[in-house]
Protein backbone atom coordinates (compact mmCIF):
# COMPACT_ATOMS: atom_id res chain seq x y z
CA UNK A 1 0.00 0.00 0.00
CA UNK A 2 1.33 3.76 -0.75
CA UNK A 3 1.25 6.46 1.72
CA UNK A 4 1.55 9.99 1.20
CA UNK A 5 3.15 12.51 4.28
CA UNK A 6 2.02 15.93 3.00
CA UNK A 7 5.54 17.66 4.61
CA UNK A 8 6.25 20.38 2.35
CA UNK A 9 4.59 23.09 4.62
CA UNK A 10 7.11 26.22 5.51
CA UNK A 11 5.80 26.12 9.16
CA UNK A 12 5.60 29.78 9.41
CA UNK A 13 3.93 29.53 12.57
CA UNK A 14 6.83 27.93 14.20
CA UNK A 15 9.35 30.39 13.26
CA UNK A 16 12.30 30.74 14.61
CA UNK A 17 12.02 26.80 14.81
CA UNK A 18 11.79 26.45 10.99
CA UNK A 19 14.05 28.90 10.00
CA UNK A 20 16.70 26.32 10.88
CA UNK A 21 15.01 22.76 9.52
CA UNK A 22 11.61 21.70 7.93
CA UNK A 23 8.39 21.41 10.43
CA UNK A 24 8.71 17.77 9.27
CA UNK A 25 11.87 17.38 11.40
CA UNK A 26 10.65 18.89 14.59
CA UNK A 27 11.10 16.61 17.37
CA UNK A 28 8.07 15.52 19.82
CA UNK A 29 8.73 13.29 22.32
CA UNK A 30 12.29 12.56 21.02
CA UNK A 31 11.34 11.40 17.63
CA UNK A 32 10.43 13.85 14.75
CA UNK A 33 7.19 13.83 13.16
CA UNK A 34 8.20 12.92 10.39
CA UNK A 35 9.45 9.64 11.69
CA UNK A 36 6.23 9.39 14.19
CA UNK A 37 3.80 9.65 10.97
CA UNK A 38 5.73 7.23 9.06
CA UNK A 39 5.86 4.37 11.79
CA UNK A 40 2.02 4.72 12.14
CA UNK A 41 1.60 4.29 8.42
CA UNK A 42 3.84 1.66 7.62
CA UNK A 43 2.19 -0.30 10.97
CA UNK A 44 -1.11 0.13 9.55
CA UNK A 45 0.69 -1.81 6.06
CA UNK A 46 2.59 0.74 3.87
CA UNK A 47 5.08 -0.55 1.79
CA UNK A 48 6.20 2.77 0.04
CA UNK A 49 6.18 6.14 1.41
CA UNK A 50 5.49 9.22 -0.55
CA UNK A 51 6.78 12.17 1.13
CA UNK A 52 6.68 15.91 -0.15
CA UNK A 53 9.14 18.23 0.54
CA UNK A 54 9.80 22.06 -0.32
CA UNK A 55 10.66 24.06 2.59
CA UNK A 56 14.18 22.37 3.38
CA UNK A 57 13.38 19.62 1.28
CA UNK A 58 17.21 18.47 1.16
CA UNK A 59 17.27 17.70 4.99
CA UNK A 60 14.05 15.91 4.34
CA UNK A 61 15.04 13.50 1.98
CA UNK A 62 18.59 12.98 3.56
CA UNK A 63 16.61 12.19 6.89
CA UNK A 64 14.94 9.81 4.86
CA UNK A 65 17.98 8.06 3.12
CA UNK A 66 19.76 7.95 6.28
CA UNK A 67 16.82 6.55 8.07
CA UNK A 68 16.30 4.04 5.03
CA UNK A 69 12.79 4.64 4.67
CA UNK A 70 12.52 3.03 7.84
CA UNK A 71 12.55 -0.21 5.78
CA UNK A 72 10.44 0.28 2.97
CA UNK A 73 10.27 1.84 -0.31
CA UNK A 74 10.35 5.49 -0.19
CA UNK A 75 10.35 8.39 -2.74
CA UNK A 76 10.42 12.50 -2.56
CA UNK A 77 8.38 14.61 -4.50
CA UNK A 78 10.65 18.15 -4.67
CA UNK A 79 8.29 21.17 -4.85
CA UNK A 80 11.11 23.36 -4.43
CA UNK A 81 11.92 22.94 -8.14
CA UNK A 82 8.99 24.36 -9.38
CA UNK A 83 7.46 27.34 -7.39
CA UNK A 84 8.69 29.31 -3.96
CA UNK A 85 6.06 28.09 -2.22
CA UNK A 86 4.18 24.88 -1.73
CA UNK A 87 1.53 23.38 -3.72
CA UNK A 88 -0.96 22.70 -0.95
CA UNK A 89 -2.28 19.48 -0.70
CA UNK A 90 -3.98 18.90 -3.63
CA UNK A 91 -1.02 20.17 -6.10
CA UNK A 92 1.23 18.32 -3.99
CA UNK A 93 -0.78 14.73 -4.90
CA UNK A 94 -0.98 16.05 -8.48
CA UNK A 95 3.14 16.70 -8.84
CA UNK A 96 3.97 13.37 -7.12
CA UNK A 97 0.88 10.94 -8.65
CA UNK A 98 3.51 9.05 -10.81
CA UNK A 99 5.38 7.93 -7.83
CA UNK A 100 2.06 6.58 -7.09
CA UNK A 101 1.86 2.49 -8.17
CA UNK A 102 -2.06 3.04 -8.33
CA UNK A 103 -2.68 -0.38 -7.23
CA UNK A 104 -4.93 -0.07 -4.68
CA UNK A 105 -6.01 2.37 -1.70
CA UNK A 106 -3.68 4.67 -0.18
CA UNK A 107 -3.17 7.07 2.64
CA UNK A 108 -2.51 10.98 2.97
CA UNK A 109 -1.68 12.09 5.88
CA UNK A 110 -0.40 15.65 7.09
CA UNK A 111 3.01 15.19 9.18
CA UNK A 112 2.07 17.63 11.60
CA UNK A 113 -1.33 15.17 12.78
CA UNK A 114 0.03 12.86 15.13
CA UNK A 115 -2.80 9.99 17.14
CA UNK A 116 -3.14 6.85 18.47
CA UNK A 117 -5.55 6.14 16.03
CA UNK A 118 -5.10 2.64 14.79
CA UNK A 119 -5.17 3.33 10.90
CA UNK A 120 -5.99 0.10 9.91
CA UNK A 121 -9.26 1.01 10.83
CA UNK A 122 -10.04 3.51 8.39
CA UNK A 123 -8.62 2.00 6.15
CA UNK A 124 -10.47 -0.82 6.38
CA UNK A 125 -13.62 1.02 6.07
CA UNK A 126 -12.62 2.89 2.81
CA UNK A 127 -11.85 -0.62 1.06
CA UNK A 128 -14.46 -3.03 2.90
CA UNK A 129 -17.53 -0.39 1.85
CA UNK A 130 -15.56 0.76 -0.94
CA UNK A 131 -17.62 -1.27 -3.85
CA UNK A 132 -21.29 -0.71 -2.95
CA UNK A 133 -21.33 2.57 -2.22
CA UNK A 134 -18.23 3.46 -4.88
CA UNK A 135 -17.04 5.65 -2.46
CA UNK A 136 -13.84 8.50 -3.61
CA UNK A 137 -12.16 9.01 -0.26
CA UNK A 138 -12.56 8.19 3.80
CA UNK A 139 -11.78 11.26 5.51
CA UNK A 140 -10.88 10.86 9.36
CA UNK A 141 -12.85 13.66 10.86
CA UNK A 142 -13.02 14.58 14.89
CA UNK A 143 -15.74 16.22 16.94
CA UNK A 144 -13.96 19.10 17.93
CA UNK A 145 -14.96 22.55 18.05
CA UNK A 146 -13.07 24.11 15.02
CA UNK A 147 -13.41 27.65 12.78
CA UNK A 148 -13.33 25.64 9.65
CA UNK A 149 -15.70 22.88 9.86
CA UNK A 150 -16.64 19.81 7.25
CA UNK A 151 -20.51 19.74 6.81
CA UNK A 152 -21.59 16.11 7.03
CA UNK A 153 -24.97 14.75 6.35
CA UNK A 154 -25.76 10.09 6.45
CA UNK A 155 -23.64 9.75 3.50
CA UNK A 156 -20.33 11.77 4.07
CA UNK A 157 -19.33 15.69 3.09
CA UNK A 158 -21.47 17.96 1.53
CA UNK A 159 -19.61 20.90 2.10
CA UNK A 160 -17.52 23.15 4.53
CA UNK A 161 -17.91 26.56 6.16
CA UNK A 162 -15.63 29.06 7.08
CA UNK A 163 -16.45 30.70 10.32
CA UNK A 164 -14.31 33.22 11.23
CA UNK A 165 -15.15 34.52 7.62
CA UNK A 166 -18.62 33.60 8.10
CA UNK A 167 -19.33 31.78 4.26
CA UNK A 168 -20.28 28.05 4.08
CA UNK A 169 -20.74 25.91 0.60
CA UNK A 170 -22.73 23.04 0.09
CA UNK A 171 -21.62 21.01 -2.71
CA UNK A 172 -25.43 18.74 -3.19
CA UNK A 173 -28.25 18.52 -1.43
CA UNK A 174 -27.87 17.25 2.41
CA UNK A 175 -29.41 13.87 2.50
CA UNK A 176 -30.43 13.24 5.94
CA UNK A 177 -32.78 10.60 8.23
CA UNK A 178 -36.07 11.26 9.64
CA UNK A 179 -35.30 14.15 12.29
CA UNK A 180 -31.24 14.22 11.27
CA UNK A 181 -29.13 16.99 10.90
CA UNK A 182 -26.48 18.21 8.98
CA UNK A 183 -23.15 18.08 11.86
CA UNK A 184 -20.07 20.19 11.32
CA UNK A 185 -17.30 18.46 12.01
CA UNK A 186 -13.19 18.85 12.25
CA UNK A 187 -10.84 17.24 9.15
CA UNK A 188 -7.97 15.49 10.93
CA UNK A 189 -5.88 15.38 7.93
CA UNK A 190 -5.37 11.51 7.20
CA UNK A 191 -7.47 10.59 4.37
CA UNK A 192 -7.86 6.96 2.75
CA UNK A 193 -7.73 7.77 -1.03
CA UNK A 194 -9.21 5.69 -4.37
CA UNK A 195 -6.48 5.26 -6.78
CA UNK A 196 -9.29 6.39 -9.59
CA UNK A 197 -8.71 10.07 -7.85
CA UNK A 198 -5.96 10.74 -10.81
CA UNK A 199 -8.21 10.33 -13.06
CA UNK A 200 -10.53 13.19 -11.98
CA UNK A 201 -8.24 15.61 -10.77
CA UNK A 202 -8.62 18.72 -13.20
CA UNK A 203 -7.10 20.81 -10.57
CA UNK A 204 -3.56 22.75 -11.61
CA UNK A 205 -0.61 24.28 -9.55
CA UNK A 206 -1.45 25.31 -5.79
CA UNK A 207 -5.06 24.37 -4.59
CA UNK A 208 -6.24 22.61 -1.91
CA UNK A 209 -7.77 18.70 -2.05
CA UNK A 210 -10.50 19.95 -0.18
CA UNK A 211 -11.81 21.84 -3.09
CA UNK A 212 -11.42 18.65 -5.31
CA UNK A 213 -13.28 16.84 -2.87
CA UNK A 214 -16.06 18.93 -3.16
CA UNK A 215 -16.17 19.91 -6.80
CA UNK A 216 -16.05 15.88 -6.85
CA UNK A 217 -19.39 16.10 -4.30
CA UNK A 218 -20.97 18.03 -6.76
CA UNK A 219 -20.24 15.53 -9.87
CA UNK A 220 -22.27 12.78 -7.87
CA UNK A 221 -19.05 10.98 -5.98
CA UNK A 222 -18.75 10.13 -2.34
CA UNK A 223 -16.38 11.47 0.13
CA UNK A 224 -16.93 9.40 3.37
CA UNK A 225 -15.94 10.32 7.09
CA UNK A 226 -14.80 8.02 9.28
CA UNK A 227 -15.13 9.42 13.22
CA UNK A 228 -11.73 8.83 15.12
CA UNK A 229 -13.50 8.38 18.39
CA UNK A 230 -12.01 10.03 21.48
CA UNK A 231 -7.97 9.06 21.21
CA UNK A 232 -5.21 11.13 21.24
CA UNK A 233 -4.91 13.67 18.14
CA UNK A 234 -2.47 16.38 18.12
CA UNK A 235 -2.60 18.98 15.36
CA UNK A 236 0.58 20.83 15.97
CA UNK A 237 0.76 24.54 14.34
CA UNK A 238 1.22 26.47 16.64
CA UNK A 239 4.28 26.87 19.47
CA UNK A 240 1.44 26.35 21.92
CA UNK A 241 0.69 23.07 20.00
CA UNK A 242 4.01 21.70 20.11
CA UNK A 243 4.58 22.12 23.26
CA UNK A 244 1.53 20.63 24.28
CA UNK A 245 1.80 17.56 21.93
CA UNK A 246 5.25 17.43 24.02
CA UNK A 247 3.91 17.71 26.84
CA UNK A 248 1.12 15.07 26.28
CA UNK A 249 3.52 12.40 24.41
CA UNK A 250 7.17 12.70 26.02
CA UNK A 251 6.12 9.80 28.03
CA UNK A 252 3.23 8.45 26.03
CA UNK A 253 4.54 4.91 24.35
CA UNK A 254 0.88 4.02 22.94
CA UNK A 255 0.80 7.35 20.71
CA UNK A 256 3.18 7.16 17.13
Amino acid sequence: MDAMIFAAGQGRRLWPLTDRMPKALIEVGGRPMLERVARSLIAAGADRLIVNAHHHAERVEAFLRESKGFGVEWRVSREDAVGDVPLETGGGLARAAGLFRGEAAFFLHNVDVLTDLDLRVPYAAHTEREPRDHRLATLVVTERPTSRPLLVDDEGVCGRANRREGWEVVARHPRLSTGGTLRAVGFSGIHVVSPRIFARLKERGTFSIVDTYLRLVGEGETIAVHEAGGGAWHDIGTPERLEAARHALGGEAGVQ
